[in-house]
């Protein structure tokens, strides 16, 4: 496994680390794990930060078709939502553009197998350059969002614009409107979300695994 890092890493909106996996197309279906051609790209914090390195990174030798999924943290907006459960997006999107993902339906299958009892949310995921608190986290659900991170939308966007190929995001809830971050009680949901993103990685793996399939 590659990892790539720099001055430039950081934390996701509400907790670190964000993470990109890419994975070359030459991979076998049968050989795909921790062992494999996958490389982790910490992109640093804010979209900004993300446009600059996957752009830098993806127009490297050997990425041109390579599948995008971006994962880490972001707060949920709508009510009911609790530190630990999981977004699917359906869609990234932010003042620049939409960006549809693809294979929801599988990762959303994997999740609930890997971390039962855990919530897992599917609908659009916007993207935000700050931390959402308070009156936006209501506003921003009123455009039909359900979560928001600083680096998903921009990683999505910048990976097919440098070129055609499947991408998804998937993050854990670190906060949500009854459960902010600025409140000292939360700290333990912002551990629960950890343990929920290490616990879901396999899962990644089956998604990619996915796309190499025939299809029908």
């Amino acid at each position: 496994m590659g990892e790539r890092g720099g001055p430039d890493e950081g934390g996701a909106e509400h907790g670190r680390p964000p993470g990109t996996g890419f994975q070359r197309p030459a991979a076998e279906p049968n050989n795909w794990g921790s062992d494999g051609p996958v490389t982790i790209l910490r992109t640093g914090m804010g979209p900004r930060a993300a446009e600059r390195s996957v752009t830098r990174a993806l127009g490297e030798p050997g990425f041109a078709l390579a599948a995008v999924l971006a994962t880490g943290f972001c707060a949920g907006l709508a009510p009911g939502m609790h530190p630990g459960d999981l977004v699917v997006a359906e869609e990234t999107r932010d003042p620049r553009g939409t960006t549809p993902c693809e294979g929801t339906d599988l990762l959303v299958k994997e999740l609930v197998r890997a971390v039962p009892g855990r919530t897992v949310h599917t609908g659009p995921l916007t993207g935000s350059d700050h931390v959402v608190r308070g009156q936006e986290r209501s506003e921003l659900l009123a455009t039909g969002a359900i979560a928001v991170d600083m680096e998903s939308a921009a990683t999505l966007l910048s990976a097919v614009r440098t070129g055609a190929r499947p991408v998804a995001a998937v993050r854990v809830v670190v906060d949500a409107p009854e459960h902010e971050l600025v409140r000292i009680g939360t700290v333990r949901g912002g551990i629960s979300a950890f343990r929920v993103l290490r616990a879901v990685l396999p899962v990644f793996f089956e998604w990619h695994r996915s796309l190499l399939l025939p299809r029908r």
